[in-house]
């Protein structure tokens, strides 16, 4: 590590845009994108969901953690996972290399985007319904962002632009 804060890192909740938003914001930056829920899938071999199915919410946590701590790119949009932040090292790791960025967006527009909850390979216990894992995470994401775009109501477009003006304001890696 060269110690530079020049990645710009997505956080939040799935369905919340980070690699949409993620994709626009690179290219407005100028920056490469990386998406780790593909590396993960590309790594492993299997789908998201085939990792939850096989060894549970704690195993994808596990991997996910792994692969963040591990991720050494510089000058990128990482789009990361939503359970990345149960993972200390690896938000410790993207922390030392980027500005973290929490796309935060209320309940209802998050339920109204999830439909393939079963499917999608979100890191949860089988009982826990996706309004909990809202409520444990937010307060996580949160505490792990440098800064916190509300999203709220808006397009996939401003809310990258919500999150470059934040960006600029802060001097951020642009």
């Amino acid at each position: 590590m060269t110690g530079t804060r020049d990645n710009v890192v997505l956080i939040g909740m799935p369905g919340a845009g980070k690699s949409t938003v993620g994709v626009l914001l690179a290219k407005r930056l100028g920056k490469a994108f990386v998406d780790t829920d593909v590396l993960i899938q590309q790594r492993e071999g299997r789908s998201l969901q085939a990792i939850v199915d096989a060894g549970g919410a704690a195993d994808l946590r596990r991997i996910e953690g792994d692969t963040l701590a591990g991720l050494e790119v510089h000058d990128h949009v990482i789009a990361t996972g939503g359970s990345a932040v149960y993972s200390d090292s690896a938000m410790t790791h993207l922390r030392r290399s980027g500005v973290i960025v929490y796309l935060s967006v209320p309940w209802p527009e998050i339920e109204r985007r999830i439909h393939n909850l079963d499917s999608r390979g979100i890191a949860r216990d089988p009982a826990q319904s996706l309004r909990a894992v809202y409520d444990e995470r937010v307060p996580l994401y949160r505490a792990a962002a440098d800064l916190c775009v509300d999203c709220t109501g808006l397009g996939q477009h401003e809310c990258m632009e919500q999150v470059a003006s934040g960006l600029a304001a802060r001097g951020a890696p642009d």
